[in-house]
């Protein structure tokens, strides 16, 4: 299929599949007159990529961690010991993420708690 059938199938944009196929994430064959061909398997893959970069993985990251991984139907599994090592930095780094967004919050909860009633409103969750 053609890049901008890929883009229909997965949702997303044509630059995007281009860049992710700069950041070695995609490797679709090229037809003689220069087009990419991407192939069903592709589709699956960029819903795993989209998958990683909302866990808060980089394309670095992605491009490193994808030949290591194996697919149980449509679910990424770790296939490499090294694999899972650096699975679990991402996900301490993501820990601490999380807990200096918690903290950032916690601290603007108390700043907005100082606010005259005048101008308080409701915090949305």
């Amino acid at each position: 299929m053609r890049i901008g059938e890929l883009a229909r199938r997965t949702g997303v944009s044509q630059r995007l599949l281009r860049y992710y196929e700069d950041q070695g994430l995609l490797n679709p064959t090229r037809r003689s007159s220069g087009y990419r061909e991407y192939a069903d398997s592709d589709v699956v893959a960029v819903a795993h990529i989209r998958n990683l970069l909302a866990a808060g993985l980089s394309t670095t990251t992605i491009a490193d961690v994808l030949p290591c991984m194996g697919k149980d139907g449509e679910r990424l599994i770790a296939d490499c010991p090294e694999l899972v090592d650096d699975l679990y930095r991402e996900r301490e780094r993501m820990t601490a993420s999380i807990h200096a967004l918690e903290t950032a919050r916690a601290t603007l909860d108390g700043i907005i708690a100082t606010a005259p009633p005048s101008l308080a409103r409701t915090a949305a969750g």
